[in-house]
């Protein structure tokens, strides 16, 4: 596949992803955060272009499993990081940048979508610690929590470069571990299922009867009701992140953003999330991720 096109998805589906109104609880193109605004992500979604065509050809090169470890990942999610941070001054991408940033390698070597999903898989059981090292270099850069606070391996203690070399433990293994509490870390180490399997179908099928922006606030919805957000949990406790699907569920039952009943509940909602700090980012990355692949699938057609 062809890297830049490739790069270009990987853009588009940051962009559209933010565009969609309304996400509750999120920025979208007539809400902002008192510290992050609407302009801010469509920044983010630009300025990773050069990296994720980067790291296409990356994919294209070492398309040889045994060749995979010298893809480098971590390094190019920290690259992407580092982009960002010299456009926007708050974490806007982080977890969009973990997700897209293996799918573009995968892509670079794949001819169909189910070799992109196998692709990266492989490409993530074969990172190694240094791509470890850089993905912990890139989520202190982003000021991002993430992995959680742990006595060991603790993405804010200093020694944790160290232990993480001497101990051979690569990306796959700590994401592994930190999937058991992290939704995104259970993505890119299961074969990315809410992706390919819930937002990238319901993404293809409602653009298609409905347009991009229904597509993408019904994927949106749809990974919320099903998977609690664990940004939201960390903050404030799986209870809440709960609560929070359950509402998201009862607004599907009303048809969603595809009824009047359904979006006027949905507006409602968004306000609700907004006064209350709720914040399911991590349903916008992975919202973000299934619309790249719906990308990546109209190209491969």
């Amino acid at each position: 596949m062809d890297p830049k096109y490739i790069a270009k998805a990987a853009q588009i589906a940051s962009v559209l992803e933010v565009s969609g109104h309304p996400k509750p609880g999120n920025v979208h193109r007539t809400q902002d955060f008192d510290d992050m605004v609407f302009e801010d992500f469509l920044l983010s979604g630009v300025v990773i272009g050069d990296t994720m065509r980067k790291t296409a050809k990356m994919g294209k090169k070492y398309n040889l499993e045994e060749d995979f470890h010298k893809i480098k990942i971590g390094k190019l999610i920290l690259i992407a990081v580092e982009e960002t941070n010299k456009w926007v001054a708050n974490n806007t991408n982080l977890g969009i940048i973990m997700l897209l940033t293996p799918l573009c390698a995968a892509a670079g070597m794949s001819s169909n979508i189910t070799e992109v999903r196998e692709n990266v898989h492989q490409i993530m059981l074969n990172t190694t610690s240094q791509d470890t090292v850089d993905l912990y270099k890139a989520i202190a850069l982003a000021d991002a929590g993430g992995m959680g606070e742990r006595d060991d391996l603790d993405v804010t203690n200093d020694d944790s470069h160290k232990d993480i070399l001497e101990k051979d433990i690569n990306m796959f293994k700590i994401l592994e571990i930190s999937a058991e509490w992290d939704l995104l870390a259970k993505e890119l180490t299961t074969k990315m299922p809410v992706t390919f399997e819930t937002g990238f179908p319901l993404f293809k099928k409602t653009k298609i009867d409905h347009g991009i922006n229904s597509a993408t606030v019904s994927v949106f919805l749809t990974i919320l009701s099903n998977f609690p957000d664990t940004l939201i949990s960390r903050k404030y406790g799986l209870e809440k992140a709960q609560e929070v699907s359950r509402k998201a569920n009862n607004i599907l039952d009303k048809g969603g953003i595809l009824s009047e009943e359904g979006q006027l509940a949905l507006e409602n909602f968004d306000q609700i999330m907004m006064k209350n700090k709720l914040n399911p980012g991590t349903t916008a990355d992975l919202t973000a991720s299934s619309i790249m692949v719906s990308l990546l699938d109209e190209y491969l057609k």
